[in-house]
């Protein structure tokens, strides 16, 4: 059987947390040990369904498929926009750089419509009429880039969100409200046991390999050493 061996600071969290639970079960300490071990900390992305170790995995893989953010150009500074200090959010004309805000317009949302279905640079037409796409965005790092009007129309590099379409100045604002608004923390005792959701393929193969019998075991073996333990380890004795 292979040997396990359980650091200071590992030792000292077990404790803590056995003590505060009023029945340890052994498979749920084995998995509070491993999440710290491995510094897991799963989240779930809820659209897709799926598990990751953490965040910034979750932001990797998704952002590896294509599916987080897309560089894009806007159009700023046609005309002189409607946009002050109190504006939160905007609608854009992808066009012309036309901007609606939320407290200057009595309804940016229809304004934006009727503007492009109007718009002559609109030139994308689908079923006999001109497409109405636009762009929204919440970003007040975005919104400062209309507020003060320029002579000519100035394209400009930003991020949108593949999930919401909003965009934003940067890819670390679309991620930054990627983890805040979409990955929904939970225990890795819950991997397990819940069938909603399904771990990436990389976590799983982590977490089949150490829920290995023979790892629990070494688990079991390695407490044993220490007499705080002892308690503990002989109830999972007795229950096997």
């Amino acid at each position: 059987m292979s040997t396990l061996s359980i650091t200071g600071t590992l030792k000292a969290e077990l404790i803590k947390y056995l003590e505060e639970q009023s029945s340890a079960e052994l498979l749920d300490t084995y998995l509070f040990f491993l999440e710290k071990k491995f510094d897991l900390h799963p989240v779930v992305f809820v659209k897709d369904k799926i598990i990751y170790q953490n965040a910034d995995e979750a932001v990797a893989k998704i952002t590896e498929e294509g599916k987080l953010w897309h560089k894009t150009e806007i159009k700023i500074g046609y005309g002189p926009p409607s946009i002050n200090e109190e504006t939160k959010k905007i609608y854009i004309c992808p066009f012309t750089g036309k901007v609606f805000g939320d407290n200057t317009h009595p309804n940016p949302q229809d304004a934006i419509y009727d503007w492009v279905s109007k718009c002559p640079e609109n030139t994308e037409w689908a079923g006999g009429v001109r497409t109405k796409r636009f762009f929204i965005s919440e970003d007040p790092e975005v919104i400062k880039n209309y507020i003060k009007p320029v002579k000519e129309p100035v394209s400009k590099a930003v991020y949108s969100s593949a999930i919401t379409g909003k965009l934003f100045n940067t890819k670390e604002a679309v991620i930054k409200d990627f983890k805040q608004n979409y990955l929904k923390p939970i225990a890795l005792a819950e991997v397990q046991s819940q069938k909603r959701f399904k771990p990436h393929e990389d976590f799983l193969v982590l977490f089949q390999e150490q829920l290995q019998e023979e790892k629990i075991e070494a688990f079991v073996e390695a407490l044993a050493q220490y007499e705080e333990f002892h308690p503990y380890v002989s109830e999972w004795v007795e229950e096997e």
